[in-house]
């Protein structure tokens, strides 16, 4: 494209002799330009002096150029693509619409024109440039191109070089020699604003774990963003000593021991929030992989109903730890969310006359009024060992971090039946298959049956990206998948016209109108079922966030007795089912109802 023909009169001559701007206020625009080095029609917008729009119109007057106002203009993100954010970022310019072979490129700087013949070579397409104001075009790009694979590193090391000041290791202990030396080196080095980019930008976007993964040939960082990983980046290969290095030295660990396996802690400050970094190491074929478990107490919510517990569970929960003595057991895979549970429970409880005590491995969360206790058991300081300690320090409420053997066990039923109220965690698939976990460690039936009040099971499931949900219908393999005909009933499946209700009073806005006509005599395959199709706001997943799905089994008579009895984990189920309780696969399902989750997710976390 041939040059724009520009008019030899400065910007902010013409801007003056036009009247738009005084004198002065030019002079302060050129001061700040000399200062910052940013443009004088910028620097004008940015003081007040002048509107964008009417900057961009002397603009297009001045280089004989279309101008457009990107404020009444929506980008397509497939347009955008065309353009690798690194290049719209550095030359401030942003496709906006395609037509036939020709693109239409918003640019601020109408003067450089080769960026045109760059962006050509790009996209292969014809470029036809118009003016757009930079303030507006700025953000936009930012908006844009935020989360691209592209622009990922930059993004981060402009992150940390804006906050550098706001980020520090705390509590870095005296090192060895080596450390030291190693750390001093490597201060100033680029490996550490890049580890700190990570570490801070992996708390912006919500994720729960950091990955750093070595083999042959590159270098890869995953986050784990709702229970599902995703690759934001890869470091260059020279760089992969030195970033090992680094996380050892904030996490204290020992430089020169690359053949086991260790584990260690970062702390770090973002500004005024304090960011715990649980971090494991480990040797693999082509380097150590590391793994950061994020702890942000800022993420943490109590609130179980905001996890999707439903109202009667929730009800059977509260009313078995509000019990002054007795046993309550969450249980599920790791990172299914029994801590953040137990905590949401202890919360409820946490009166200033109740003395409670915690043994944790490890502390994930720091909760006032909590006696919280670290258990290490290389010194010896195991969880029967801390529960012996508890039981001298005249507690109300207790909570053990896990049941792992039968000495643990063994005190906490002991202490639920002595006047404590016992909350702990065990590894079990269902509730019921919980209570043959206990006997089969050899605890007595009696004692089992005696001492527990509830248990509860759990999983998160992936919910519907709330911006991109669509109603569809599934497929006969998908119901086969389920395990269920399509012409199975609710009643079928064991519902209580209670859960049915329920399901109604709470469904999401788009499933609630779908269910006013649902009665237990309903179809499967009647039932309304959402997906979602993909959008910006879910990086094209159609999921956003994570939604619990529980099975709360309270103790009644008629189970205490089959308990009793040693009978089989299916038969305390079946009766459980029979008193109102949801199994896993059932709770699934009322999420899917509600057009919380997918019927994929539901048959992929829970058994049937």
């Amino acid at each position: 494209m041939a040059a724009p023909a520009a008019s030899s009169e400065r910007l902010g001559d013409l801007l003056v002799r036009e009247g738009l701007i005084t004198r002065e206020q030019l002079e302060k625009a050129l001061q700040e330009q000399r200062q910052s080095g940013t443009r004088v029609g910028y620097n004008l917008v940015k003081l007040g002096f002048i509107q964008e729009t009417e900057l961009t119109k002397m603009l297009a007057r001045q280089y004989k150029m279309p101008a457009v106002d990107l404020s009444k203009f929506e980008v397509d993100p497939r347009i955008a693509k065309l353009i690798p954010g690194d290049v719209a970022i550095k030359n401030l310019v942003l496709p906006l619409k395609r037509d036939g072979r020709t693109l239409t490129v918003a640019m601020a700087d109408p003067t450089n024109l080769g960026v045109l013949d760059d962006l050509k070579f790009i996209t292969r397409y014809d470029i036809f440039p118009v003016i757009g104001g930079e303030f507006t075009l700025k953000s936009a790009i930012e908006k844009l191109y935020e989360n691209t694979a592209d622009t990922q590193v930059n993004d981060l090391l402009s992150v940390i070089d804006d906050m550098e000041s706001d980020v520090e290791v705390l509590e870095e202990k005296e090192e060895d020699q080596v450390a030291a030396q190693l750390s001093a080196s490597m201060e100033d080095a680029p490996v550490v604003k890049l580890l700190n980019a990570i570490l801070t930008d992996a708390v912006k976007k919500g994720a729960s774990d950091i990955h750093f993964e070595c083999f042959e040939f590159d270098i890869r960082v995953r986050y784990r963003i709702d229970g599902a990983l995703m690759e934001v980046m890869k470091p260059p290969m020279k760089l992969k000593a030195a970033l090992i290095s680094r996380f050892k030295i904030m996490a204290q660990l020992n430089i020169a021991e690359r053949r086991v396996p260790q584990d260690g802690r970062i702390k770090l400050k973002m500004g005024k929030k304090v960011i715990d970094y649980r971090v494991s190491t480990l040797p693999t074929l082509f380097g150590e992989k590391i793994v950061l478990r994020i702890l942000d107490k800022g993420n943490l919510t109590l609130d179980l109903e905001k996890f999707g517990i439903e109202p009667k569970a929730e009800k059977d929960l509260m009313e078995a730890v509000s019990n002054p003595y007795g046993m309550v057991l969450v249980t599920g895979p790791t990172g299914s969310g029994k801590t953040t549970t137990l905590y949401s429970a202890l919360s409820k409880v946490n009166n200033i006359d109740v003395n409670i005590m915690t043994a944790e491995d490890p502390v994930e969360y720091n909760l006032y009024g909590v006696n919280q206790v670290l258990v290490r058991t290389e010194i010896g300081m195991t969880f029967a060992a801390a529960l012996k300690a508890f039981l001298r320090q005249d507690p109300n409420i207790i909570m053990v971090g896990e049941i792992r053997d039968l000495e643990t066990g063994g005190i906490a039923i002991k202490a639920a039946l002595t006047g404590h109220m016992v909350l702990s965690t065990l590894h079990t698939n269902s509730a019921p298959e919980t209570v043959t976990r206990l006997m089969d460690m050899g605890l007595e039936p009696f004692n089992v049956a005696s001492a527990l009040n509830l248990v509860l099971a759990q999983r998160l499931l992936r919910r519907i990206c709330g911006n991109c949900k669509i109603q569809y219908t599934p497929s006969a393999i998908e119901f086969d998948v389920a395990k269920v005909r399509e012409d199975t009933t609710l009643r079928s499946l064991r519902f209580q016209q209670e859960t049915v209700d329920n399901a109604k009073l709470k469904a999401s806005k788009e499933a609630m109108p779908l269910l006013q006509n649902v009665t237990l005599d309903t179809r499967i395959m009647d039932l309304p079922f959402f997906k979602g199709k993909g959008c910006d706001q879910c990086a094209g997943t159609g999921m956003k966030g994570r939604q619990g799905v529980y099975e709360v089994m309270p103790m009644s008579p008629n189970l205490r007795k089959l308990i009793l009895q040693n009978v089989g984990a299916a038969e305390i189920r079946d009766a459980a089912v029979d008193e109102g309780m949801l199994t896993l696969r059932m709770d699934g399902w009322v999420k899917v109802m509600k057009g919380i989750t997918t019927l994929e997710q539901v048959v992929r976390e829970t058994a049937v």
